[in-house]
């Protein structure tokens, strides 16, 4: 059963429920979540798996975890990462049938997760899809707060942070073992912060509101040349893009899009040259004009 909460879609960055800016970490219900995709970009690849671990009252009470059936065939490149075959899948639910009962068990907790705009980035979408009303709560990404709190470890990726922190490993690249690890990793991030330390707190030494907003697909569209690039790469078609930063600002440039990354400061379009093989970045905000070349 599909569960609508709305139709619309809305955010904000208030706590909401039982929860408020000044309560203590300690106090507070989070999820940390993880995803496992077809590939690295919203509207080009898809979720084929989500997991979830749930904390409160100083112990992890509960989990989600299900594998999804994305409509496109997963890679053999991206198999060899995260070893969910094709088979694994084929008899797997839809991601329109998973996606609200996960929205279900995120409920009004705090979401966290390791490098949290990949995974945001993938969920904010599938919820604009199902016209899901996105979580009210923004999120917490490990791997920012892990820089700051952990400068000790050698470098910041989950795995190398299980390693430092001796916590017990999983298999990496599955949704459900990252997400457990990525709590584990959090909750000595937020001891080393302060046992006192609020949700307000916690945000002001991640430095920046990791929010659904920022997400966005739909946002985008309302702009015509973003529109034009969903559209090429939704078509696999090519676009002539006015860029005015880079090597050639201004001139035309005919490319292949590959994808959308988006971040609290307006994201980045990912795409090729026809002439290239190198992908290049090509930051939102300096895109003048886009149109599509059939």
């Amino acid at each position: 059963m599909v569960i609508v909460f709305r139709v619309g879609i809305a955010y904000s960055d208030h706590m909401i429920s039982r929860f408020g800016p000044k309560t203590p970490w300690k106090k507070l219900t989070f999820v940390a979540l993880d995803i496992e995709t077809t590939g690295k970009y919203p509207l080009d690849s898809e979720v084929c798996e989500i997991a979830a671990v749930k904390w409160t009252d100083g112990q992890i009470v509960d989990q989600f975890q299900s594998l999804v059936k994305p409509n496109q065939i997963i890679g053999e490149e991206v198999i060899a990462i995260h070893h969910i075959t094709n088979e694994m899948v084929a008899h797997q639910p839809p991601v329109e049938k998973v996606v609200p009962d996960f929205l279900k068990f995120l409920g009004d907790s705090i979401p966290m997760a390791h490098h949290a705009p990949f995974d945001m980035g993938f969920l904010a979408w599938e919820f604009e899809k199902l016209q899901l009303k996105a979580p009210a709560n923004g999120a917490l990404c490990t791997a920012i707060i892990s820089r700051k709190a952990l400068p000790q470890s050698p470098n910041h990726r989950l795995q190398t942070l299980i390693r430092h922190l001796n916590l017990t490993p999983g298999v990496a690249h599955r949704a459900l073992d990252d997400a457990r690890s990525c709590m584990e990793v959090g909750l000595k991030c937020f001891e080393t912060i302060g046992a006192e330390a609020t949700w307000e707190d916690l945000v002001q030494y991640q430095g920046e509101k990791i929010l659904w907003e920022h997400y966005s697909i739909h946002a985008l569209e309302e702009q015509e040349n973003m529109l034009n690039v969903i559209s090429a790469i939704r078509k696999k078609s090519h676009i002539e893009l006015i860029y005015s930063g880079g090597s050639r600002p201004n001139q035309p440039r005919r490319l292949i899009p590959v994808g959308i990354v988006r971040n609290a400061f307006g994201g980045f379009l990912v795409a090729r040259e026809l002439a290239e093989e190198q992908v290049k970045r090509f930051f939102l905000k300096q895109i003048k004009s886009a149109r599509v070349v059939y």
